[in-house]
């Protein structure tokens, strides 16, 4: 055998193991290839799916802004209002609380007076 030839076989034992040991580096690569091209797909949906969400969360801040001005300009005015309106009349019937039950009693005193003074008059009419 001649050098030429012989070189030859060597390289062709080389490509036959570096082709079986390859074969499967290659099936890997594909299939790396495969999952990456369903990444991309993926990222690309979420992508879209977080440009929703942020013009959503933006609405929301909108709205909840102006839920706010509208608590601080019209709804605790009014409730202020209501509550110092409850609060003053609390306390003026806190005020005569203990006065009302002698209040009461000189009401029950003052009809059963006047039922007598009635029941009397009619006796000398």
């Amino acid at each position: 055998m001649t050098d030429n030839e012989l070189l030859l076989a060597i390289s062709n034992m080389m490509d036959n193991k570096l082709d079986s040991r390859l074969k499967p580096i290659e099936e890997d690569i594909k299939s790396l290839k495969s999952d990456v091209s369903s990444l991309k797909s993926d990222v690309t949906s979420l992508k879209s799916d977080v440009s929703i969400l942020k013009s959503d969360v933006l609405k929301l801040n909108n709205e909840l802004h102006n839920v706010k001005l509208f608590q601080e300009n019209v709804l605790l005015p009014r409730l202020n209002t209501i509550e110092a309106c409850y609060t003053s009349t609390y306390d003026r019937y806190k005020k005569y609380a203990d006065r009302m039950e002698a209040n009461f009693d000189d009401t029950e005193l003052l009809k059963k007076v006047v039922t007598e003074h009635s029941e009397k008059l009619q006796k000398i009419s």
